[in-house]
């Protein structure tokens, strides 16, 4: 007869009972794990229903769920999802935007510099290379060595403008990269062949009417762009206009360029070379818009007719001189208030200055434009307006009807090429005065010998440093 152990249960009915609740422990905990495999399911189910959610951000109707089972917990566990689900579509959804990431300049070395093209005012201008691409570009060296201050304002004010300034006929600023020292800032731009002063210079003939209409388009058109943005160029001339052998012409060189606003803000009356500066900055305007640049458009607007430079005075008092040469005196009529402007007070006006002029404005001499027709001359005319509220628009200059007449403007694939001097050697130094420097100090002027009569009678009339022969 074996031995029983002694943790054995002698009574059978009590090892049945035992083994009965085994079993349905063991069901239990299948069950247990069942439920917590069909809730994980149900979690994932309702993240991927948020994750494809319209791009709006507005959550989608509700999906219908079939019940599983009559279970009351499984009417909970649906209960408790169908909350998580809710709580996540309320949560306010992030809109994202592609934007440019924060990061360091490139160093210079990654362009291989070609030739020196030029300088200005505000930096150095070099034909170079992208290594890493074999791009030509143009490298404008920024001039921070006379900067006591830190980072010269010019340089942030052309680096914003630029950056804002993205339109087609706006030279594109594609990145800064830095030297070796703080000071060592470059601008690496769109590289163009030509600049409208070096080819007029080389011309032998000026353009054609119909060229001249499809420049004058163009940076009209890119002006036009500036000014809806708030920005005033401040140094318009030729040769801050640069073209491509494709015909497209390009705004460029805004260490001058900055925001203004209306009532426009009281700033510095030296700016704009001085060919191309309007009359109330010479007699000492210290508020003004956009009208100064399109003054400059006038000038250049001659200069495209003729290949020379339209006023070419030698100081301040020169060229105010010979601005009235070309458009008479100003009066009452054709200038109201002119007599507030600061250097205006020294003004001694010839006694017909007082008789109103035949339209206002009034037409410029025939004689000075033999080639224009009627509509050029009114559109001339009116940008060299003395009264800035005369001057029109970029917007209303685009709308003349000298753009509508024949000859209509040439398109561009039209337009013909020229040899490129940025491209093969310096470029001349142009004979032309330079853009005021950031700085320095506006001069009294005087202006009392510009229509004669002066004490100094025909030897001269001396005015803050310059003397100025009349005759």
């Amino acid at each position: 007869m074996s031995a029983k152990s002694r943790w054995a249960n002698e009574d059978p009915e009590t090892e049945a009972i035992i083994a009965q609740q085994k079993r349905e422990k063991e069901e239990k905990r299948r069950a247990k794990a069942e439920k917590q495999r069909q809730l994980e399911a149900r979690k994932a189910q309702a993240q991927q229903d948020a994750d494809s959610q319209p791009p709006n951000g507005e959550p989608g109707p509700p999906k219908k769920r079939r019940r599983l089972s009559n279970d009351p917990d499984a009417a909970s566990d649906h209960a408790a999802v169908a909350k998580i689900e809710q709580e996540q579509r309320q949560q306010p959804t992030l809109l994202r935007f592609p934007v440019g990431e924060w990061g360091p300049c490139r160093h210079v070395d990654n362009f291989e510099k070609l030739n020196h093209i030029e300088e200005g005012s505000y930096g150095w201008v070099s034909r170079a290379k992208d290594i890493s691409t074999g791009e030509i570009v143009a490298l404008k060296k920024l001039k921070l060595e006379n900067s006591p201050d830190g980072f010269p304002v010019t340089g942030l004010r052309e680096i914003q403008t630029l950056m804002e300034a993205r339109h087609q006929n706006v030279v594109y600023l594609r990145e800064v990269v830095m030297g070796n020292k703080m000071d060592d800032v470059f601008l690496v731009m769109d590289f163009h062949e030509h600049d409208l002063k070096a080819l007029l210079d080389e011309m032998r003939e000026p353009f054609l009417p119909s060229e001249i209409k499809t420049v004058l388009l163009q940076v009209v058109g890119g002006l036009e762009f500036l000014h809806s943005q708030w920005i005033i160029h401040r140094d318009l001339k030729t040769s801050n206009l640069l073209m491509n052998n494709r015909g497209e012409i390009k705004i460029a060189d805004f260490g001058m360029a900055r925001y203004y606003g209306d009532p426009p803000p009281k700033m510095t009356q030296l700016v704009v070379t001085l060919w191309y500066r309007s009359p109330e900055l010479l007699l000492g305007a210290d508020k003004y818009g956009t009208e100064i640049d399109m003054w400059s458009i006038g000038c250049v607007f001659g200069e495209l007719l003729t290949k020379e430079p339209l006023l070419q005075g030698k100081n301040e008092v020169d060229q105010v001189s010979k601005i009235f040469a070309l458009t008479g005196p100003p009066n009452s009529q054709t200038w109201p208030g002119f007599r507030l402007l600061p250097n205006a007070k020294s003004l001694r006006l010839p006694p017909t200055s007082t008789i109103s002029s035949a339209g206002n404005p009034p037409l410029l001499p025939r004689s000075r434009f033999p080639y224009l027709t009627n509509a050029g001359l009114s559109l001339m005319s009116a940008l060299l307006a003395l009264n800035p509220a005369s001057r029109p628009t970029a917007r209303q200059c685009l709308d003349h009807q000298y753009f509508k007449e024949d000859p209509r403007p040439k398109p561009r694939e039209m337009f013909p090429t020229f040899p490129s001097k940025a491209g093969m050697e310096k470029r001349r130094r142009h004979q032309t005065p330079e853009a005021p420097k950031r700085g320095q100090e506006a001069p009294e002027l005087d202006f009392a010998g510009v229509f004669g009569g002066a004490p100094g009678g025909d030897t001269g009339e001396v005015g803050a440093g310059f003397s100025l022969r009349l005759g």
